[in-house]
């Protein structure tokens, strides 16, 4: 029987998955609740026929799809109808145009323009794009709210006589009213990251003369905090390492903790999505991933990678590493599917899956599979029963490699923060962003992120 089989026989493919497993109700706020439906429930009423723009869910629909978890945590925390939420949260029917926080159509222009350059150029998913709406929304709200003006685009125009300050002012008073308000803490740094993002890209394309929101990343100290979710942290990680006995168990824990893939990413890795000679080094191409195609830098574990490559393929993992490195340059820039470079091993042939099954259709398994793995793992290392309330899982892994990277983060822009102070600045994020090249930023942020990575596996250094 292969690795990937359960163990009573039942194939992967039979196992019902629950969008909800892992969702923490109470911590939601509104606009994760919308999210979460955008991300989860949408696509399922589309594949069942439904258009999530423009038509409502029916009970009975969530009843039939085993999601009426969703419906009765809505009520339960937040009092709301799915009418009244389809209507106040979800925009109901946006074929009139999504209702803006502002009557100031240059300020409209400019917000729509920002999403759509967002999804053509970055080839985001729909469901991301609402959600950037959204959170850009929730602080023309606040900004309206606190200054008494829903013009936003006039303070920072690059033909505006007033003085940057006040732009800057404007800003962080939205901030303070974000503050005041309920909204979860992550909630908060979501609506900071799109909101600098935008002004960023007025300026860029010359629209503002300044961008107000650079120094929200040290004036509000929740933006640099770790997540306020529950989380791994580097001891629970290396006692988990401790215990893997086999290349498949080691680099399940790197794909999880390591490189912050989701569970269904990690069952379905093929060797089709390994590029070992890209401009920053080695990383995974995703064609389809929650936000769209993406690309994962494999900034530690290489070794455990080829590790389980030499477990699967035995002598002929080298000219599967050539098929992958070729794959990466090749000049038509298509990935084609892993053909005659395959090992037959204890009699089966290797479909190029690194986590592969026997069983199930899809030739990998399925992500039910990786958190059964983990949980077993998470027993043989000790790993407390709850942490913060939660059991340990694959999706603490990943806010593991999140909270790491925002450390990371943090440290650089203390080292930086050196140079700021040399040049009369007391903002560290305006050397990172105006006087570091992309290169060398991106360069040195994943230094910084390979040493913590390191840092959290070694069990031998500590």
């Amino acid at each position: 029987m292969a690795d990937s089989d359960s163990p009573d026989g039942t194939a992967n493919r039979l196992l019902p998955e629950n969008p909800f497993e892992d969702v923490r109700w109470s911590t939601l706020d509104r606009e994760e609740f919308a999210q979460l439906y955008w991300e989860q429930v949408a696509p399922r009423f589309a594949a069942a026929g439904g258009d999530p723009d423009t038509e409502k869910p029916t009970h009975q629909w969530f009843r039939d799809e085993g999601l009426r978890a969703f419906l009765a945590a809505l009520r339960r925390h937040h009092g709301l109808s799915f009418g009244e939420f389809w209507n106040e949260d979800l925009g109901g029917d946006v074929d009139d145009g999504y209702d803006w926080a502002t009557d100031d159509d240059a300020t409209v222009d400019a917000l729509e323009r920002f999403l759509d350059r967002r999804r053509d150029r970055h080839d985001l998913a729909d469901s991301s794009i609402a959600a950037m709406r959204k959170r850009l929304n929730c602080y023309v709200r606040a900004y309206a709210s606190a200054n008494g003006s829903d013009d936003l685009l006039s303070p920072v125009h690059r033909d505006s006589e007033r003085p940057v300050y006040e732009a800057v002012d404007a800003c962080y008073a939205a901030f303070d009213h974000l503050n005041d308000e309920e909204y979860a803490p992550r909630t908060k740094r979501r609506v900071r990251g799109v909101v600098d993002d935008w002004y960023q890209h007025l300026v860029g394309r010359r629209v503002a003369a300044a961008n107000p929101a650079t120094g929200l990343y040290s004036e509000f100290k929740w933006q640099v905090e770790p997540s306020d979710s529950p989380a791994l942290d580097a001891d629970h990680v290396r006692a988990l390492m401790s215990v893997t006995d086999s290349p498949r168990e080691r680099l399940l824990v790197v794909a999880l903790a390591g490189w912050g893939l989701r569970a269904n990413e990690v069952a379905a890795l093929h060797i089709s999505q390994i590029h070992r000679n890209g401009d920053d080094g080695p990383y995974l191409r995703f064609e389809e991933r929650k936000n769209g195609p993406g690309e994962v830098n494999i900034l530690y574990g290489l070794d455990v990678l080829d590790e389980r490559l030499d477990d699967l393929l035995d002598s002929s993992v080298s000219a599967v590493r050539a098929v992958s490195t070729n794959r990466a340059v090749g000049t038509d820039g298509t990935v084609s599917t892993v053909t005659g470079d395959r090992a037959n091993r204890e009699g089966d042939e290797w479909n190029g899956y690194l986590f592969p099954s026997s069983i199930a259709d899809a030739g990998h398994i399925g992500r039910e599979r990786v958190w059964a793995w983990f949980r077993d793992l998470a027993d043989d290392a000790d790993l407390p029963e709850t942490i913060d309330g939660e059991r340990p899982s694959p999706q603490l892994c990943r806010r593991f490699w999140y909270d790491t990277y925002t450390a990371a983060l943090g440290q650089l822009l203390e080292g930086i923060g050196e140079i700021a102070a040399d040049q009369g600045s007391s903002d560290a994020s305006v050397v990172h962003e105006n006087y570091l090249s992309d290169e060398r930023a991106r360069r040195t942020r994943r230094e910084f992120m390979r040493e913590r990575l390191a840092d959290a596996f070694d069990e031998r250094s500590h």
